[in-house]
C-alpha cells in the first residue's frame, strides 16, 4: 500500500459534516490538515514542548522515558509499552483504530503492525512537529496521520473498534470533551484505553502536586475522574491501574 492510497483512506473516513474542506497533502507533509496553522501556537510550558521539533526528535528516546519517570512509571521500554497498549485495546484482524494525541507516530504504527487485511490505524494529533515526525519515522502498510483537533473529531459516530489517548489528555484543553468524542466515535463492542495522570491521595501532597502541575502546565486528575466519565457513558468493563502519579483506564462500549 502506497502513503497516497492510506491518505485516501483517511479521506474517506471523514465526516463531510464536521469536516466540510480537506486541503490536499501537499507532498513534504505527508498527513492531512484540517486546522490553521495558528491553532497550533501552544498555550503552556508543556504544549509548547509538544510543539517543540527538538522534543520530537528525542521524545521517544528520551522525552517519554522521562516523563514516565516523573510519573512514577518504572515499567516497560516502549517497545513492550506498545504491545502493553495494543493488548489493552485487544487489536487484531482488520479493525479500524484511532490513536488521540498520537505524537510522534510511536503508538500509531505499533497499532498498524498489530492489524491484518483492511485493518487500518490512524494518529490525530495537533502539533505539525509532531506529525512531520511521525510521517518521517513511523509511516506504515496500514497507518495515516492527520492534523486535527481533539474536542471535535471529524468522524462519524461509532465509527472505530478501538479509541486510545496515551499519555496527553493531561496535556489537551477541555479534557472532558476529549473523552466525551473518543467514546462518541467508539463503535458498540470496542474498546477505548486511556494513560494519563492520577493525584496520588498521600496525605499532605495534594498542594506541592497542584503547584507543580500548575506551573508546567498539567492537568492532575482526580482518581475517579476517568471511570466517572466512562460510567456516565454507559461503557462497561471499566478497569483502572493507578501507580504512582500514572492511570491506566480501560473499558468497552
Amino acid at each position: 500500500m502506497t502513503h497516497g492510497i492510506e491518505l485516501d483512506r483517511l479521506r474517506e473516513l471523514l465526516d463531510p459534516g464536521r469536516a466540510p474542506e480537506i486541503p490536499e497533502v501537499p507532498a513534504e507533509a505527508g498527513y492531512l490538515d484540517l486546522l490553521p496553522p495558528e491553532q497550533s501556537r501552544p498555550r503552556t510550558p508543556a504544549q509548547a514542548a509538544m510543539h517543540n521539533p527538538l522534543v520530537a526528535a528525542v521524545y521517544e528516546r528520551w522525552w517519554r522515558p522521562l516523563g514516565g519517570l516523573l510519573m512514577g512509571l518504572h515499567g516497560p521500554r516502549m517497545a513492550e509499552e506498545r504491545g502493553n497498549a495494543a493488548r489493552m485495546l485487544g487489536l487484531t484482524g482488520e479493525q479500524l483504530v484511532l490513536d488521540v494525541a498520537c505524537g510522534p507516530g510511536n503508538f500509531t504504527r505499533g497499532f498498524g503492525e498489530a492489524l491484518s487485511g483492511k485493518g487500518f490505524a490512524v494518529g490525530l494529533d495537533v502539533s505539525p512537529p509532531m506529525l512531520a515526525r511521525a510521517v518521517r519515522d513511523n509511516r506504515g502498510d496500514r497507518v495515516a496521520y492527520l492534523r486535527a483537533d481533539a474536542r471535535t473529531l471529524p468522524f462519524p459516530d461509532l465509527t472505530f473498534d478501538a479509541v486510545g489517548c496515551f499519555a496527553a489528555l493531561y496535556l489537551v484543553p477541555q479534557p472532558f470533551v476529549v473523552l466525551d468524542e473518543l467514546i462518541r466515535v467508539l463503535a458498540p463492542g470496542g474498546r477505548v484505553a486511556v494513560l494519563t495522570s492520577c493525584r496520588t491521595g498521600v496525605p499532605g501532597l495534594r498542594g506541592p502536586e497542584t503547584l507543580i502541575a500548575r506551573t508546567a502546565g498539567l492537568r492532575l486528575f482526580e482518581r475517579h475522574d476517568i471511570t466517572r466519565v466512562f460510567e456516565r457513558h454507559g461503557l462497561r468493563d471499566i478497569d483502572q491501574k493507578v501507580t504512582g502519579f500514572a492511570q491506566f483506564v480501560t473499558a468497552r462500549k
